[in-house]
């Protein structure tokens, strides 16, 4: 029976810790990337030769990250959060638990189909989803505590990697998809790529009832804090 080397998962380990510490990630990754490697016998030219090979096959990807941030900051320049706002108030019964529930499901359901990059954080959330969260917090409660305004925001951001990471499962396409049935056919399981993104569809259901009641209870949270805020205000006029 063959014999596999599980020390290289170690790698997982150090990775959890410096976002349980909150490290900085990128000495997070490198420290579990020299971890890994050695781990896994590679000697120190070999971690260096593996490092710039990662490096030279993705200096590429930059470029698409960077030219999306210069876009947004062109457009955000040109008052997009303005126009975002002042596009979400004319729906007036609109609610920050309905609008994050309607940007789940879009978000889960195109990355489904492939479509992951109609959302992310730099180009969706920051500069569309978040002002608008801000204008419909602000419209139906008063005096909203910044702190309270930026869990909403949070919880916006949250919001895009769930819908994403539930809803890429799906897409048979998937590199995560591909790779687990690639791992799967080499140990002499054969199943293929549609039938893991088939059964992914279960979990990605659950998932949204699930966060969705989540956001569902943000309302309430929103009406107990402005009711506070009002009898507090109440309190100091008498």
């Amino acid at each position: 029976m063959q014999t596999v080397n599980l020390l290289p998962l170690y790698g997982v380990m150090v990775v959890a810790i410096g976002f349980l510490f909150r490290l900085n990630p990128l000495i997070s990754i490198l420290i579990s990337a020299i971890i890994t490697s050695v781990a896994a016998n590679k000697s120190i030219p070999d971690i260096l030769a593996l490092i710039g090979s990662g490096f030279i096959k993705t200096r590429n990807l930059s470029f698409l990250v960077i030219l999306p941030l210069a876009i947004i900051g062109l457009m955000e320049k040109h008052s997009l959060r303005e126009r975002a706002q002042a596009l979400i108030s004319r729906f007036a019964n609109l609610t920050v638990s309905r609008l994050l529930i309607t940007y789940l499901f879009l978000r889960q359901l195109t990355a489904s189909v492939g479509l992951a990059m109609f959302g992310g954080q730099a180009q969706m959330v920051r500069p569309l989803l978040a002002p608008m969260i801000e204008e419909i917090a602000r419209k139906k409660y008063k005096n909203i505590p910044r702190e309270t305004l930026d869990l909403l925001k949070a919880h916006g951001a949250a919001c895009d990697n769930i819908g994403l990471f539930f809803g890429e499962d799906i897409f048979v396409a998937f590199g995560a998809v591909i790779l687990m049935t690639t791992f799967l056919h080499e140990f002499g399981i054969h199943v293929e790529p549609i039938h893991v993104a088939f059964w992914g569809i279960p979990t990605a259901l659950c998932i949204f009832i699930a966060h969705a009641y989540r956001l569902y209870l943000l309302d309430q949270y929103l009406k107990k804090i402005a009711t506070i805020l009002e009898h507090e205000t109440d309190n100091d006029h008498n």
